[in-house]
C-alpha cells in the first residue's frame, strides 16, 4: 500500500468518525432540548382600559288603554279608551325630559323620558303608568313600567282566539326609523306572518298591530320582536270579552331575553284557584323553549315561606311550541313561581280574580336579577305590594328607600325565601340589595289586578379594554 493510499484511508476514516460523533452529539442535543425546559420570555399584550362616554337614559311607556272595533263603519279603527297616568323621575331628583309619542292612526300616544348623563355617570330613571277602563267593551285596571327600548324582546301573554282583542304595541322613542320583524310561536311552531314582516316604526311614534292579524285563532301565542335600525319598546295589551261581558284588561311588558331560570313573583291569588272547576282555571303558567327541546321544573312558593308548595312539577317543552300549565290548589295570597329549564326559555303567569262580570286579570312576567341600587316607581291605583325574592342560600339585607326623604325600609330576606311589604302609591323608591335578588310589584283592588317586575338599573357604563 502506498503512502498516498494510507493517507486517503486515514483521512476518510477520520471524516467518518468525526461525522458519526457530530451526529451523536446532535441527537443528544435534540433529546436534551426537548426534555429540558427552555427559558421563556412572557410579554403581556399592550392594553389600555377605557370607559366609554355615558349615553342618555331613555324610557318609553305603553300609553293609554286602546280599543278596536268601536266604529261600526270601520271595524279596524283603534281608539283611546282610557288615558294612562304616569309617575316617573330620576334618583337624584333632577328630572327627565318628557316627550309624547304619536300613535299611528290614533293621535297623541305614550310618554317617553330621556335623562342626560351627569358628568361621567348615566342617570337612573324610572316611570310606571296605570289606567282604568270601565266601558261595555273594555273593563279593568292595567299597570305597566316604562322600559328602555330593546333590539330584541319577547311578549308572553294574550290570545288571538274568539273574545280576545289583543294589540301588539311598538314604540320608537329614538331619532331614526326602526324596522321590526314579529315572529309568532304557536301550536305549529314559529312563523313570521306577512303582517309582521318589515314593519317600519317612524321616530317618535307608536304603531299598533292587532294580534289576531298575526295569528288568528292562536290561543297561547308568544311573540318575538326583533328590530334593526333603532331599538324599540314592545308591549302587549291583552283584553277579553266573554259573550258580551268584558273580562279584564292588562298591559304586558317585554321580556329582555331567554334564561334557564325564570322567577315570576308578586302573583296575587284572590280566590282559591280551583273554585270554578278545571274548566275555569284562574292561575295558568305559559312557557316556551324557542330553540331546543327542554324539561322544565316548576315550583310554587308562598310569600314569606321558604319551602315550595307540594312537589315541583316537571313538564316537557317542545322546541318552538308554547305550553300552558294550570296551577291549581292555591289559596288566596301572594306567590312566586320558579321555572328551571335545561334550555333557555321564557315564561309568564296569567292570574284572574275570576271569570264573571267585574273581574280582572293580569299577566305576571319574570323579574330579572337586581344586584345594584335600582330605581322604580309606583303609580296611582290600588296600594302596591313589593315582593323581594332571595334565590341564594344565605339571608340578604335589602334597603327600600323612598326618594322623597322618608324613612327607608330595611328588609331581611331569608335564604331561598321572600318578603312582601306594602308601599305608597305615586312614589319613587330605590331598591338596594346587599346581594342579588329579584323583585316585583303587585296591585290588587276591587275589580283590579296587575303586576310589574322591578328591573335593574342601567347606570354604570362598563369599562372596556382596548388592545392597540
Amino acid at each position: 500500500m502506498s503512502d498516498r493510499r494510507v493517507f486517503r484511508w486515514a483521512t476518510t476514516s477520520a471524516r467518518l468518525l468525526i461525522g458519526t460523533a457530530v451526529s451523536v452529539l446532535a441527537v443528544v442535543a435534540v433529546v436534551t432540548a426537548v426534555s429540558v425546559p427552555w427559558p421563556t420570555v412572557v410579554r403581556e399584550p399592550l392594553s389600555v382600559p377605557a370607559t366609554p362616554a355615558p349615553a342618555a337614559s331613555v324610557l318609553a311607556c305603553d300609553g293609554g288603554l286602546l280599543t278596536i272595533g268601536r266604529n261600526p263603519t270601520a271595524a279596524s279603527t283603534v281608539t283611546l279608551a282610557a288615558p294612562q297616568s304616569v309617575v316617573g323621575g330620576t334618583a337624584d331628583g333632577g328630572g327627565a325630559a318628557e316627550q309624547q309619542l304619536m300613535t299611528t292612526g290614533v293621535g297623541p300616544g305614550p310618554l317617553a323620558y330621556t335623562a342626560q348623563p351627569n358628568g361621567d355617570q348615566r342617570v337612573d330613571i324610572a316611570a310606571t303608568g296605570a289606567a282604568t277602563a270601565n266601558a261595555d267593551d273594555l273593563s279593568g285596571f292595567a299597570a305597566s313600567a316604562c322600559r328602555p327600548p330593546l333590539l330584541d324582546s319577547w311578549l308572553v301573554g294574550g290570545s288571538a282566539a274568539t273574545g280576545a282583542a289583543d294589540l301588539v304595541l311598538l314604540a320608537n322613542p329614538g331619532a331614526v326609523p326602526a324596522t321590526v320583524q314579529l315572529t309568532v310561536y304557536g301550536v305549529d311552531g314559529p312563523e313570521t306572518p306577512l303582517g309582521g314582516t318589515d314593519l317600519v316604526i317612524a321616530p317618535g311614534t307608536q304603531r299598533v298591530v292587532p294580534l289576531a292579524g298575526l295569528a288568528l285563532g292562536e290561543e297561547t301565542p308568544v311573540v318575538r320582536v326583533s328590530a334593526v335600525g333603532a331599538p324599540i319598546h314592545a308591549s302587549l295589551q291583552a283584553s277579553i270579552t266573554r259573550t258580551l261581558t268584558p273580562g279584564g284588561v292588562d298591559q304586558v311588558g317585554p321580556i329582555a331575553h331567554t334564561e334557564n331560570r325564570q322567577v315570576i313573583t308578586g302573583i296575587t291569588v284572590t280566590r282559591p284557584t280551583d273554585a270554578d272547576g278545571a274548566a275555569n282555571e284562574t292561575t295558568v303558567l305559559r312557557m316556551l323553549s324557542p330553540s331546543l327541546p327542554a324539561t322544565a321544573r316548576v315550583s310554587v312558593t308562598s310569600a314569606g315561606r321558604t319551602d315550595p308548595i307540594g312537589e315541583a312539577q316537571e313538564v316537557s317543552l317542545e322546541a318552538g311550541k308554547p305550553l300552558e300549565l294550570a296551577l291549581s290548589g292555591l289559596t288566596p295570597g301572594a306567590y312566586t313561581v320558579t321555572v328551571d329549564s335545561d334550555a333557555p326559555a321564557v315564561a309568564a303567569v296569567w292570574q284572574a280574580t275570576g271569570v264573571s262580570e267585574g273581574d280582572d286579570f293580569a299577566w305576571y312576567t319574570p323579574a330579572p336579577e337586581v344586584a345594584v341600587p335600582s330605581l322604580f316607581a309606583t303609580p296611582g291605583g290600588p296600594t302596591p305590594s313589593l315582593t323581594v325574592v332571595n334565590p341564594t342560600d344565605e339571608p340578604v339585607t335589602v334597603d327600600v328607600t323612598p326618594t322623597d326623604g322618608d324613612s327607608a325600609l330595611n328588609l331581611t330576606v331569608p335564604a331561598n325565601g321572600s318578603v312582601a311589604v306594602r308601599l305608597a302609591t305615586r312614589s319613587l323608591y330605590v331598591l338596594d340589595p346587599h346581594a342579588p335578588v329579584r323583585a316585583g310589584l303587585s296591585f290588587t283592588g276591587d275589580g283590579a289586578l296587575a303586576g310589574v317586575p322591578v328591573w335593574p338599573a342601567d347606570v354604570v357604563t362598563p369599562e372596556i379594554v382596548v388592545y392597540p
